[in-house]
């Protein structure tokens, strides 16, 4: 389980903003469980609860879940107070270690312009480009310019 150990370690860096009366689940398995859910296609809290009380056993093979699985309103606390910059900053370390490119591979680039976007009040299409190792089936990175 090398790569839920690096995740763990590297997403154990975040703060953790709640008070200690508020401490009822870990930090690190709600983190753990919000980055897995996601990948595996979970896109509202209520989703990631319903993810993690479908793996339960699975989860707790490397997360320690002291009192159960999280509610979704749990998810929505946490992630909403903790710092996101820290959290980018961390997923990306995460990412950048799962990324081994291998020698020659082509990496593609693809841009988007999404258009309908508004910026001020005005309507101002914006592009996103993004770069996506195709070995490892994982974006490198995006932005948008």
């Amino acid at each position: 389980m090398k790569t839920t150990n690096n995740l763990r370690v590297i997403f154990s860096q975040i703060e953790d903003p709640r008070s200690d009366i508020n401490k009822f689940h870990k930090l690190e398995d709600i983190l753990l469980i919000g980055v897995i859910s996601v990948i595996c296609a979970a896109d509202t809290w209520k989703n990631m609860e319903t993810y993690a009380k479908a793996k339960e056993g699975f989860l707790k093979t490397f997360l320690e879940l002291p009192n159960g699985i999280p509610s979704d309103d749990t998810f929505n606390r946490v992630f909403s107070s903790i710092d996101s910059d820290q959290f980018e900053k961390c997923f990306v370390q995460w990412v950048g270690e799962l990324v081994n490119l291998t020698k020659g591979e082509v990496v593609p680039i693809d841009g988007k312009t999404i258009r309908g976007a508004k910026s001020g009040g005005k309507k101002s299409p914006f592009h996103m480009v993004s770069a996506w190792a195709s070995t490892n089936n994982m974006v490198l990175g995006h932005n948008v310019v």
